[in-house]
């Protein structure tokens, strides 16, 4: 019904914000999203910005036990 009052009222959606972006991804990311939360991501206008924020996330997250590693394996 949203979407039905959106399109009668004139104004244009307007996308996720970057921190909501971020909070999805990461309550994704650990498995904690709620069922609301995630009928709210899947009815945004378009998925890029959870689709360029989740490979960002998981980029800097393999990054980091990639140091994290060296930096053990450097200490023995």
């Amino acid at each position: 019904m949203k979407q039905d009052e959106q399109e009668k009222s004139g104004k244009p959606r307007k996308g996720p914000g970057v921190l909501k972006v971020l909070q999805s991804v990461l309550a994704g990311a650990i498995g904690v999203q709620s069922n609301k939360r995630r009928e709210e991501d899947f009815s945004s206008h378009s998925p890029w910005p959870y689709i360029v924020a989740g490979i960002i996330f998981t980029a800097g997250f393999v990054i980091t036990l990639v140091v994290v590693v060296k930096m053990v394996l450097a200490s023995q």
